[in-house]
């Protein structure tokens, strides 16, 4: 690895903090590189989110030849003398609005494409048409190293900021994605089991021999056809929300297929512990009297499950049950619930019986400062 490798490496930034760097200099175009199914593409809706107000543009670089980025409007040469061209509306140029435009996968492009987006990118013009001032533009693209075809010239990368975003730890995946977007509690506990989360987490540049980890994708390894990033991860777990409608052979096939031979093999033993949780339907009716799993991290999971799926009308249920939970999950618990991106915050910390449960636990009910 080459010593400018090394430095580029030293200063990874989070998904969270390009984010930040790009609200900062909203005037100039950024490109994202990272680890395949690390969640580049999720920029975009967070910068939505912080920008209500732009309209969030996707243009896929991948279904692009240069035919597809401007069509020709026919015009009288003796009136108009010249011919205008109609851009592509994935570049929300035609919108006359704010915009973020987000030109995923730029170094699979094909080279007349890139070209073409080159003003663009860089003037925040194209075909004659000027993106409103106020609009944000950043690309995204894997890293060279993963051998699946992002090409980077020189003249276009040096039209642009270039950040290469970390993956996400274990802990950030599971506060700032997991918990928010309902991912199943089974996956939850598999990701943070300490026997699994480091190979699961890793990056196939920090590992020198493919078969030390089987779990991830490697360059190395020709032969794994499916493996786990954070992307494939969380499609195991749309798997997962429909076991109950799947014969085991088929559950096992699908993860197979989305994760791989080794992480399904091992998230296979978590489906058993994760079916024969309490049903929700137990905690709301009878909390005092619900089944308590025995199996720490069977109580893992009905702690993630309600942070997913709690609803103000049914806390006072919840409460009574978690007090029945060992204390390190009541705590955990409760340092979700502050955390300022977490959705239902305002439900739980609204309730009587979690702020009694506060006082009596000496635990200080605010969110944390960002």
């Amino acid at each position: 690895m080459s010593n400018g490798s090394n430095v580029s490496k030293l200063y990874e930034v989070s998904i969270n903090q390009c984010v930040n760097l790009m609200l900062a200099n909203r005037g100039r175009t950024t490109l994202v590189q990272g680890h395949m199914g690390s969640g580049k593409s999720s920029i975009l809706k967070m910068l939505g989110e912080r920008l209500p107000t732009h309209t969030t543009v996707y243009f896929d670089c991948t279904t692009k030849d240069l035919g597809d980025m401007a069509l020709p409007v026919l015009q009288h040469v003796d009136r108009d003398g010249c011919v205008r061209f109609i851009p592509h509306e994935e570049l929300g140029i035609h919108l006359g609005k704010p915009v973020i435009v987000m030109i995923d996968e730029f170094g699979k492009a094909n080279n007349s494409v890139k070209n073409a987006l080159l003003r663009f990118m860089l003037e925040r013009e194209f075909a004659g048409y000027k993106l409103h001032p106020d609009s944000i533009i950043f690309a995204t693209t894997n890293l060279g190293a993963e051998g699946v075809g992002d090409l980077l010239p020189p003249h276009a990368r040096n039209r642009m900021t270039i950040f290469r975003m970390r993956n996400s730890t274990t802990e950030e995946w599971v506060e700032n994605f997991a918990i928010p977007q309902g991912i199943d509690p089974v996956m939850i506990a598999f990701v943070l089991d300490d026997r699994y989360k480091k190979d699961l987490a890793a990056k196939f540049d920090e590992v020198d021999d493919p078969k030390t980890n089987e779990y991830i994708y490697h360059p190395k390894d020709k032969g794994r056809e499916a493996f786990f990033t954070w992307r494939s991860c969380h499609a195991a777990s749309d798997w997962l929300k429909v076991r109950s409608e799947l014969s085991t052979h088929e559950l096992t096939s699908a993860l197979i297929g989305t994760i791989g031979n080794k992480a399904a093999a091992e998230l296979a033993a978590f489906v058993a512990v994760g079916d024969q949780l309490p049903s929700l339907d137990s905690i709301k009716k009878s909390p005092l009297t619900a089944d308590v799993p025995t199996a720490p991290v069977a109580c893992s999971m009905v702690v993630y499950r309600t942070l997913s799926c709690i609803e103000r009308n049914w806390m006072d249920s919840w409460m009574d049950y978690l007090a029945r939970l060992p204390r390190e999950l009541q705590v955990m618990f409760a340092m979700q619930v502050r955390k300022n991106n977490y959705a239902k915050r305002d439900e739980v910390m609204s309730n009587a019986k979690f702020t009694k449960w506060c006082l009596d636990n000496n635990f200080i009910a605010v969110t944390d400062k960002k």
